[in-house]
């Protein structure tokens, strides 16, 4: 997925974009709003584009977001392409709309992609495609979750130790130490997390590392070592391993499938 980025602040001027003159080529805007006021016409409904709101759009399109005439609106903003990317958009359009409202959690890891896209001095094809992926994936995630929803909230301790393993893939994660975040003792840790959620810790964490190297798999060029590493795997070899025995394919299959079967 090729990705650009920047900052913007626009006062008193002509700043109007249709969807529909951007060009044939299918692509998405992310625009998050920091200060001031925009305006987005989808679909027949005009949205306030308020500070902590989140537009997603992909061109080509029927839609217009614009500023008023006098107006002041701050936003950073991600541009990218991509069959992945695009897809994971109409899945977050579907179910939310193009405005969102995310977490503060949420909205720091987009600005923290788009600064890194600003500031990317080797701007390799697997790089861009990983900070593209995490703007994604952040969407995603503030959309749909991390888990699927539970007829019975889950404790703030369980929640607090998800959010921790979200944002700590990469890095070695001990029941030991999640229970230290939730708080617990080893052993009522591992009872209340699997009773919460349905899988042990260590099951759990596994499971989101595999769904996040198949995404890194499909959205990017990075090599299987790399993505191990960036999953928290040993190395590319048990990475390898791991993901045959759960997904029935080396990882190297499982990505050329995909795009065959795309």
């Amino acid at each position: 997925m090729a990705i650009s980025a920047g900052y913007e602040q626009r006062r008193n001027e002509v700043y109007s974009w249709d969807g529909l003159k951007r060009g044939s080529s299918p692509f998405l805007v992310i625009q998050h709003t920091t200060h001031g006021e925009g305006r987005l016409d989808y679909a027949g409904v005009v949205h306030k584009l308020t500070p902590g709101k989140t537009m997603l759009v992909t061109m080509p399109h029927a839609h217009r977001y614009f500023l008023e005439r006098g107006g002041h609106w701050e936003y950073f903003w991600l541009l990218l392409n991509g069959r992945e990317a695009l897809r994971l958009a109409r899945e977050i359009l579907d179910a939310a709309g193009p405005v969102l409202t995310l977490s503060p959690d949420d909205i720091d890891r987009l600005a923290g992609a788009a600064i890194r896209a600003m500031t990317l001095n080797d701007a390799t094809p697997g790089r861009v495609s990983a900070l593209a992926y995490d703007a994604m994936a952040t969407l995603h995630d503030g959309v749909f979750g991390l888990i699927p929803p539970t007829e019975t909230p889950l404790p703030p301790s369980i929640l607090r130790v998800i959010a921790y393993v979200e944002d700590n893939l990469a890095a070695p994660l001990q029941v030991e130490q999640l229970a230290a975040v939730a708080e617990m003792s080893r052993a009522h840790f591992v009872r209340g997390f699997t009773r919460a959620t349905g899988e042990a810790p260590s099951d759990f964490v596994q499971t989101q590392r595999l769904a996040r190297a198949e995404r890194l798999l499909l959205a990017t060029e990075m090599s299987v070592g790399d993505i191990a590493a960036m999953t928290g795997f040993a190395n590319g070899n048990y990475f390898a391993k791991v993901f045959r025995k759960r997904r029935g394919a080396t990882p190297l299959e499982y990505r050329a499938t995909r795009f065959e079967a795309g």
